[in-house]
């Protein structure tokens, strides 16, 4: 994911809201969110090219995602795959403690990430960036993109507000696609520095991104209901930014116990 905006026991029905953007190169082959035939308690999308995901959920009420940090200078040559980081803990049995502690003992193996992780009591953020630690997130909306959690570059800060407002339309999504749908390109003077040039910054900063190689691909919202119904609803798009269609899946939760 590029952008993950989430509420966390911060709306009356609903503990966990998710609205999220996956940014990839098109040529870069990826299905669709399914139920995975190997791992049939996991529903996430899947890159075809190293195997893992960007999110994922399960019915046991595992939940992750990913973003990566945003960086110049040369990515690792022989990284592991951190789409492997979400796969690992939606299909595990590990509780959010006791799998980002596992991580932070091989952390530096991977390029750069941001990575959310939740059971049915606890949200979890690791980073291989910044200070590096491990932070438990208590009730509230919290957002990320290609740097740390909640840095306010203009499009987080934005989507954020907007999110904010639409957790008040729950359980209809038109205002979460809205605010994801977002292309506005931000001013020169408000883009920040992460070692790209700049005529990437100006692509890379709208909540939407468009280019002719690289850009939006899907357009995700999951939410769980206190009674314990999951869903997830992601619209994928093409190059031209038009929407290719939607997976929308529904299932009951069960809480699976794990080892914290």
């Amino acid at each position: 994911m590029c952008l993950i905006l989430l509420a966390w026991q911060a709306h009356p029905d609903y503990p966990l809201v998710v609205a999220a953007n996956r940014d990839e190169f098109f040529a870069r082959p990826s299905a669709r969110a399914a139920f995975w035939p190997e791992a049939p308690q996991v529903l996430a999308g899947r890159d075809l090219e190293a195997g893992g995901t960007w999110l994922g959920v399960s019915r046991g009420q595992r939940f992750a995602a990913l973003t990566n940090y945003r960086e110049g200078g040369k990515p690792l040559p022989h990284a592991r795959s951190r789409g492997a980081l979400v796969a690992d803990f939606v299909a595990g049995h590990d509780g959010p403690a006791a799998y980002l502690a596992q991580l932070a003992t091989h952390a530096g193996d991977y390029n750069g990430f941001n990575l959310f992780i939740a059971d049915g009591e606890r949200l979890g953020y690791g980073t291989n960036r910044g200070d590096r630690r491990t932070r438990w997130l208590g009730p509230g909306i919290y957002g990320l993109s290609n740097h740390l959690l909640d840095t306010p570059w203009p499009k987080l800060a934005s989507a954020k507000a907007a999110f904010a407002e639409a957790l008040a339309t729950l359980p209809a999504p038109a205002a979460f696609l809205e605010l994801l749908a977002d292309q506005e390109i931000v001013p020169d003077s408000h883009l920040p520095e992460t070692g790209v040039p700049i005529e990437w910054e100006r692509i890379l900063s709208a909540v939407f991104v468009r280019s002719e190689n690289y850009g939006t691909r899907a357009s995700t919202l999951l939410t769980r209901h206190r009674d314990g119904r999951t869903t997830l609803l992601e619209r994928s798009f093409d190059a031209g930014a038009r929407a290719l269609g939607d997976v929308c899946e529904s299932f009951q939760s069960s809480l699976i116990s794990t080892t914290v």
